[in-house]
């Protein structure tokens, strides 16, 4: 007997979800029947004259037309769900707990929490690194995911239910050649996945965190192609992911089917951390 997942009833809150993983992380979960709710720096109905702010990837995906909030709110509601697209920077804890509310306010709850806002554009080598870049890095990849998992954390242990899904990555557990920050930022969000789960279990809060790998979003097609090839290659399928094999794979964890998983670390990256040759 095929068991499906089935987030019928629940209500998810995607960071980052504009774009790339964020936003097939948001169709998956509508997919498998949640009503969702999308927060990211940048919506649609902006004027963008704050892109600048966030930095080169931010002020790249407006010019070419990355920004996906609404719209993927709206063929979220066409799927039969509730959907809802909502401005919030994650490093703002006023703002998170504003956007919480509101999601509370329009669909009763937030049962699930995906972090995935993050920054990726600090490239350097370590005597290079900015110090400026350095806080900004924390403040948005790891301590953004603290301020999210915070917010909606009273609901889940007063529901006694909750998935709380943080985006991690291979350059978290395996280093990554001049990413010092976002390196530091995604192995800080392993600790703090473990003791999330480790004070949630006995309340019915799972926490878990997904080690992405080399995945093809619009981001990695800024990369210059000689190095995707190399990055590729460094795989075990010698290719990229889809953004949907890690949407997938967090659509399973929070479903009921992975009641049992909390504190893991789940590797969606083509087995590029085994020895390749």
């Amino acid at each position: 007997m095929a068991l499906e997942i089935d987030l019928s009833g629940r209500v998810a809150l995607v960071t980052g979800g504009s774009r790339g993983l964020g936003r097939a992380d948001a169709l998956a979960l509508a997919r498998a029947g949640a009503d969702v709710a999308i927060a990211d720096i940048q919506l649609e109905s902006d004027s963008g004259e704050d892109a600048a702010d966030y930095g080169p990837l931010a002020e790249a995906a407006l010019a070419q037309g990355h920004v996906h909030a609404e719209e993927t709110a709206r063929e979220i509601v066409a799927l039969g769900r509730r959907a809802v697209a909502l401005k919030c920077d994650v490093t703002d804890r006023g703002q998170v707990d504003a956007t919480v509310a509101r999601v509370v306010d329009l669909f009763g709850a937030v049962d699930i929490i995906v972090n995935n806002a993050g920054t990726l554009d600090h490239f350097a080598r370590f005597p290079e690194q900015t110090a400026g870049l350095w806080e900004r890095d924390l403040r948005v990849n790891l301590t953004g995911a603290f301020n999210c998992a915070q917010a909606v954390w009273a609901g889940m242990h007063e529901r006694g239910w909750g998935r709380i899904v943080n985006m991690a990555s291979v350059v978290g557990t395996l280093g990554g050649f001049g990413q010092a920050s976002y390196a530091t930022t995604k192995a800080g969000l392993l600790g703090l996945t473990k003791t999330l789960a480790l004070e949630g279990a006995r309340h019915g809060i799972t926490a878990n965190a997904v080690v992405a790998g080399v995945i093809g979003t619009e981001a990695f097609q800024f990369i210059d192609r000689a190095m995707r090839d190399r990055m590729e290659r460094r795989t075990a399928f010698r290719r990229a992911g889809e953004p949907e094999d890690v949407a997938n794979a967090i659509a399973f964890l929070c479903s009921d089917l992975a009641g049992y998983i909390t504190g893991a670390e789940i590797n969606v990256s083509g087995g590029i951390e085994l020895f390749v040759f």
